[in-house]
């Protein structure tokens, strides 16, 4: 191999990102690049099977610290959402209710108001929880598989993808709550090993 083919070999090689660089790159670099859906998907199940292994694993994991700020976390998030439910979450609750409509009486005049028109949909609550959470969470807006329901492992239908800070804030809810406790150990992997 000549010199200049070296060269431009290590200049390919620096070029290249790793699975991991590309997936904390700006959303606005992307495309639907099917190498990319495919890192992240393998990153969100091997931290989807692991956390969960984890929490099955403690009897009670309300001592379980997720991030250096949980108490921090903990308090922002109750602090905007005090009423959620987290032992059972809705789909609605955390995302916003796009294509749905309200009906808005302002004068006596009914109005069709798109619920993602409204400021205090959940989406627009949630998005800016989530950016306050950028310091605070490591890859804070990384997606991240979420059960639903609290007392069910994972399943297609008791998963949702959300921000890391969201799944953050919630799991750290579960967690000091209660609802991640006792819950039943995760299916033997494919490889036999749990």
């Amino acid at each position: 191999m000549s010199e200049d083919q070296q060269q431009n070999q290590q200049g390919e090689e620096k070029r290249q990102l790793t699975a991991l660089e590309q997936l904390t790159r700006p959303a606005e670099e992307f495309v639907n690049d099917a190498t990319v859906e495919v890192a992240w998907l393998s990153t969100a199940v091997r931290h989807m099977e692991a956390y969960y292994r984890l929490i099955s694993s403690l009897k009670e994991p309300a001592s379980l610290r997720l991030t250096p700020n949980d108490d921090l976390i903990y308090g922002a998030f109750r602090e905007a959402f005090p009423e959620l439910n987290v032992e059972r979450l809705t789909e609605e609750a955390i995302k916003s209710a796009e294509g749905k409509w309200r009906r808005t009486d302002f004068s006596k005049q009914l109005f069709l108001t798109p619920l993602f028109l409204l400021p205090s949909t959940a989406k627009a609550k949630w998005r800016q929880f989530c950016n306050e959470m950028e310091d605070k969470v490591a890859d804070f807006n990384f997606a991240t598989l979420m059960r639903l329901n609290a007392r069910l492992g994972y399943s297609e239908e008791n998963s949702i993808v959300v921000p890391r800070a969201q799944f953050v804030a919630i799991e750290i809810a579960r967690n000091r709550l209660g609802f991640n406790d006792n819950l039943p150990p995760p299916p033997p992997s494919e490889e036999g090993d749990n």
